[in-house]
């Protein structure tokens, strides 16, 4: 247990880091006055698009970059109208009472010509015209009262039956439930804000049997909700089911839901890069995710979750501003706690934490290294669901990111590890075991023709060493290789020891072991490889949104390539121990 004392004297070293960070460390900001800021901005943009284009129609104006929920506009001027607080200088503003009516108005007359299916996003867009009806009720008049009213409940009343038929199922699950555990919570929020503002008492009865369930069963100890099962997180999306727990929370103050934030506010705070972005090695759904602003205010009930929301919302910019930010932090300004501050893992010169599933984090001085030995089975036919096929990735403060762990889908090319045999090609582990020390943390990952244990030593200030060690089984795969996907940057120069020297485009590249002669310089690092490696450039991942291959060099990734050296024949009751080692050092001055 540490004393108060004790913290006081680790948050002041904190800051002080803090002033020492590099730049891609959010600068300190202040909350909630940074949202009041930055959502007046925003409305402000919004105002000036809709005077400019007095003409558009919520589907022209979605055509905009970063607009496509332009319904998630309306929250910001609804709040900046209604909210008091000291540092929210447009409250009572008539301005901005105007221009969220203006905003209304225009999702009443595409709703009454029967278009919300085409134009609003379901759940999510239609939360954020509910709680603007909610703040400005008695300001909008009898005949528009009654008109956004009678929108806004048809919405909302389709949910009804969907839920009902959900509500026993076994799990909160993409197998049972045949939609996303993100949006069945979100359906059911939407079930209690228009039941307390409806006076609708089934449907807030409906929805909160349904996030109270998501509270006190859904969850796991490490603070994530599954989607395609327990046994590992989607971390981007996780966010959004917390949001709907902690809207749950503000209305009912059920205690499941706060024990639910304090673990889910647990889980991010440590699984976030110094950089702001969720840690991709975990996430079965996407291979790369932008710093979030759903639920700041879920994590605000805690000392060490304001100062997390107060991080993230560090690396929001007023100058182009998307709609889904503006209508997610308006929500945060909403319904933000104030409160003391603790540090976050972000603050502190080094940290580790280990989940209960086989993944841990690590975090020494600038370097951030993430193993997981998370296996599960796959939809298969889902597009949406990614294989859990890698297992390691690095991060540094100067550089970003070094080694993707990002897992893909029908790319075993892009896995740690693949091995064929019998004309098949396998991928993903069999069984895994992830132990962590402050010396060296240890990942053991088993196939079905060989085990590989992982070393990863503790970094120094410049150097991260990683030591793969593979044990045979029985007779060896006719091709097995290991494969480490490299974050390169289009348009910048890659050199090698092996004298070459490429300006990174579309063009692809292959390099033989010796073009590269046992080293690679890129950004800013230096990673020496195998004698036996070569390199793949570029390589398009899987999109699961487009359920096919990226298109654009910002998501492509190199493969660095070691072949496993199998030798025949049981050299020991069927087991070939340390029949090869590979080592990596990954070098940042």
């Amino acid at each position: 247990m540490v004393n108060a004392s004790a913290v006081a004297k680790l948050w002041i070293v904190a800051l002080g880091l803090m002033f020492l960070a590099p730049a891609s460390v959010a600068a300190p900001v202040s909350l909630p006055g940074q949202y009041f800021r930055l959502i007046e901005v925003g409305a402000e943009q919004v105002e000036a698009k809709l005077n400019a284009e007095p003409s558009a129609t919520i589907e022209t104006l979605a055509a905009h970059n970063n607009w496509r929920h332009f319904p998630y506009a309306i929250l910001a001027p609804a709040v900046l109208y209604a909210k008091q607080h000291p540092t929210n200088r447009r409250y009572h503003d008539p301005k901005m009472l105007a221009l969220a009516i203006r905003i209304g108005d225009m999702l009443a007359v595409e709703c009454e010509k029967g278009r919300n299916d085409d134009l609003l996003d379901g759940e999510w867009d239609t939360y954020m015209w509910g709680e603007a009806y909610r703040l400005l009720k008695t300001q909008l008049g009898e005949d528009r009262r009654a008109r956004w009213r009678r929108e806004i409940e048809k919405i909302v009343a389709v949910l009804v039956s969907d839920t009902e038929a959900r509500l026993n199922f076994p799990w909160y699950a993409t197998p049972y439930i045949r939609t996303s555990p993100n949006h069945f919570s979100s359906h059911a929020a939407l079930l209690l804000l228009g039941g307390r503002v409806f006076e609708n008492k089934a449907w807030e009865s409906l929805g909160s049997r349904v996030l109270h369930r998501f509270a006190a069963e859904e969850q796991t100890v490490d603070g994530y909700w599954g989607e395609h099962n327990r046994l590992g997180p989607t971390t981007g999306y996780n966010y959004i089911t917390m949001t709907q727990v902690a809207f749950y929370w503000e209305y009912t103050h059920d205690p499941a839901a706060l024990e639910a934030l304090r673990r889910v506010t647990d889980f991010h705070k440590y699984f976030t890069y110094p950089d702001g972005a969720p840690v991709e090695t975990i996430n079965d759904r996407n291979r790369h995710w932008n710093v979030d602003s759903w639920g700041h205010f879920g994590f605000s009930n805690f000392a060490a979750g304001r100062r997390y929301a107060e991080f993230l919302t560090g690396f929001f910019k007023p100058d182009g501003l998307g709609l889904d930010n503006l209508g997610r932090l308006a929500q945060d300004a909403l319904y933000y706690h104030e409160g003391p501050k603790a540090p976050i893992p972000q603050d502190l010169p080094r940290y580790s934490h280990e989940m209960a599933v086989p993944a841990g984090i690590r975090k020494v001085g600038p370097w951030v290294v993430c193993l997981s030995g998370i296996f599960n089975t796959q939809a298969v036919d889902n597009q949406f669901y990614l294989d859990r096929q890698a297992h390691i990735s690095v991060f540094h403060e100067k550089t970003g990111m070094i080694i993707s762990g990002a897992n893909s889908k029908r790319q075993p090319e892009l896995a740690t590890f693949l091995e064929k045999f019998d004309g098949q090609t396998f991928h993903m582990p069999i069984s895994t075991r992830l132990k962590m020390n402050d010396k060296e943390d240890h990942l053991s990952l088993a196939y079905n023709k060989f085990f590989s244990d992982v070393f990863i030593s503790e970094p120094s200030a410049n150097e991260v060493r990683m030591r793969f060690v593979l044990t045979g089984k029985g007779d060896p795969p006719d091709e097995a290789q290991l494969n480490l996907q490299l974050v390169l940057k289009g348009g910048e120069v890659l050199e090698t020891a092996g004298g070459k020297k490429i300006t990174l485009g579309a063009e692809h590249v292959e390099l033989s072991p010796e073009d590269l002669g046992g080293s690679i310089r890129h950004h800013g690092w230096t990673l020496k490889v195998d004698p036996t490696a070569r390199l793949t450039w570029p390589i398009f991942p899987f999109n699961p949104y487009q359920n096919g291959p990226e298109t654009t060099l910002d998501y492509a990734v190199a493969r660095l390539s070691v072949p496993l050296r199998t030798k025949p024949g049981m050299e020991h009751r069927g087991f070939r121990p340390s029949e090869q080692e590979i080592l990596f050092d990954l070098e940042v001055k």
